[in-house]
């Protein structure tokens, strides 16, 4: 843990721990050059051969469990290193999985901004000057990209067309310049930040004449087998492409039924049941007005619900979190491209809470019954929960802080459907269909990026099957199926991951009957952290 610290200043701040031992990392960036993805590689190399020596029988049974889920990270990275010339490397990277160092949601220009307002606290001068040094490193890590985009793009590694149109209008919203900032800050902005950005935009915008504008990674070197190890980094099983989309077809069907059966309740019987989703996005009865007074009623809102859900935790749960959640709105410079929300993790000192971002690029696009399911899975009971208990509980640091996306987002995806469990929508029916809906979302998803990645469908086709099952309107589908694009592999996390915590729970409850306790199987699914799927099964029987 120390090793991955000392390469990644980032995840020092976002741990909480450069105000203490790590001071001199405030002021750094992760090395984003050719040379610090190799020392990346060469170091997950010497981890995993270092811990493959290691006498695995002499440890005790929690601590084997420690070695299982390193031992999987690490085998999976360095396959896929070794395997490809390619790819985003360090900072949040996982090996395979996300090909691109720069599209509409991959790059320095996309995460580090937001990173340095949330993340980097400033309480004293130091902290000030420290900010002011990672400004200057924010601009070499811009070059340090365009040397790596330059060395893929001449092995025809490149994002597809639209993922690199839609980068160069964020990438072009960030250069404009701020209204009130420091003389300090606006003069390191302007000769080295904006500079910088200048040439990554030149370089974007020579590379995406030449793009393609097939979506799919099977285009790529090794595409084929580059997806197979994006699934097997993304998702920590074995399940296979076909597999995978088989299985989100019959589930897309299952939940299709169940959502008709709910319209059919508020008298909406025409159409198929992507149309009529489509009417209750559009019905004016569910909308806030798209005005930033009401945007701020809406965040207004969610913090009730959140609050309400927060007080039930006692009763599912033995351990709860102490950490604090906020709920804030995606920046605008980012949210073009941002899904509908996502999460930050809390500092481990507790000192910064964690975030729930939603996206208000326009309220139409959440509608009112389409909220609580989201809220649901990105704050209490479903991110917050797991992560904050996750690093208070008694764990060693390597296991606080490390995440599996199939872990993580399906206990996410499982939150949504235990907040039904709750008692949440009993007197809610257009919630109820929006909860569903958004479980179908992730079946969805199982179909479109198999079909994108493996069946070398189309962007707009896949876009086209999106709309037509859930009803979502065209940019949102379109920003969904795009990140699908640059990120292979990912969306298939959430619905494989609910259905591996859903199994065992089953299967508990089939075994203890009456004794079966909620608040146990809870607490064994969340205080173990984070690991891969066929590695969860041991921590309950």
């Amino acid at each position: 843990m120390q090793e991955n610290l000392d390469l990644s200043p980032l995840l020092v701040t976002n741990l909480g721990m450069d105000n203490r031992t790590r001071t001199k990392q405030k002021s750094e960036i992760d090395d984003g050059s050719p040379a610090g993805i190799e020392r990346q590689k060469a170091l997950t190399a010497r981890q995993l051969a270092r811990l493959r020596a290691f006498d695995r029988a002499s440890l005790s049974a929690s601590d084997a469990i420690s070695y299982d889920i390193i031992m999987y990270g690490l085998r999976t990275a360095d396959a896929a290193y070794r395997a490809f010339r390619y790819g985003a490397c360090g900072y949040g990277a996982i090996g395979a999985g996300q090909p691109y160092v720069l599209s509409q949601r991959n790059g320095g220009y996309q995460q580090l901004p937001s990173f340095l307002d949330n993340q980097h606290i400033i309480e004293r001068k130091a902290d000030a000057d420290a900010y002011i040094a990672r400004l200057a490193g924010f601009a070499t890590l811009l070059d340090q990209e365009v040397e790596v985009v330059r060395h893929d793009t001449a092995i025809s590694v490149t994002a597809p067309d639209f993922a690199l149109a839609k980068a160069l209008v964020q990438m072009q919203r960030l250069r404009v310049p701020l209204p009130e900032e420091s003389p300090l800050t606006t003069s390191i902005v302007r000769r080295t930040i904006y500079p910088a950005l200048e040439r990554q935009i030149a370089l974007v915008t020579e590379i995406q004449k030449k793009a393609t504008h097939d979506a799919g990674v099977w285009r790529l070197p090794d595409g084929e087998e580059y997806y197979a190890a994006s699934l097997v980094a993304w998702t920590t099983t074995a399940q296979k492409p076909a597999e995978i989309h088989q299985l989100g077809l019959a589930l897309v069907k299952d939940h299709a039924a169940q959502i008709d059966a709910l319209l059919r309740k508020l008298g909406m019987t025409q159409g198929t049941v992507g149309e009529r989703l489509r009417a209750m996005y559009q019905d004016p009865k569910y909308l806030y007005p798209n005005t930033n007074a009401a945007k701020e009623r809406l965040l207004a809102d969610l913090n009730i619900r959140v609050q309400r859900v927060r007080a039930k935790l006692p009763t599912y749960f033995g351990a709860v979190p102490n950490a604090n959640v906020e709920i804030k709105r995606v920046p605008k410079e980012t949210e073009m491209a941002a899904s509908g929300g996502y999460y930050d993790n809390p500092s481990l000192d507790g000192k910064r809470p964690g975030i729930y971002w939603i996206n208000l690029r326009d309220s139409a696009e959440r509608p009112t019954w389409t909220l609580p399911a989201l809220t649901y899975h990105e704050s209490i009971p479903g991110h917050h929960v797991q992560l904050s208990i996750q690093q208070e509980a008694n764990l060693l640091l390597i296991r606080k802080v490390s995440f599996y996306s199939a872990y993580g987002e399906g206990w996410a995806l499982y939150a949504e459907q235990l907040a039904a469990e709750m008692g949440e929508y009993d007197k809610d029916a257009a919630g109820h269909i929006g909860h569903l809906q958004s479980s179908m979302f992730r079946a969805v998803r199982l179909v479109v990026d198999t079909g994108l990645h493996s069946k070398q469908w189309s962007r707009e086709r896949a876009v086209q099957y999106y709309m037509d099952c859930l009803g979502e309107p065209a940019e949102t589908a379109i920003t969904q199926v795009e990140r699908y694009c640059v990120w292979p592999g990912q969306a298939c996390t959430y619905m494989l991951g609910k259905i591996a915590f859903l199994a065992p729970r089953a299967r508990a409850q089939k075994i203890l009957a009456a004794k079966f306790d909620i608040r146990k199987f809870h607490d064994a699914m969340l205080l173990s952290g984070a690991m891969p799927l066929e590695l969860l099964e041991r921590t309950y029987v």
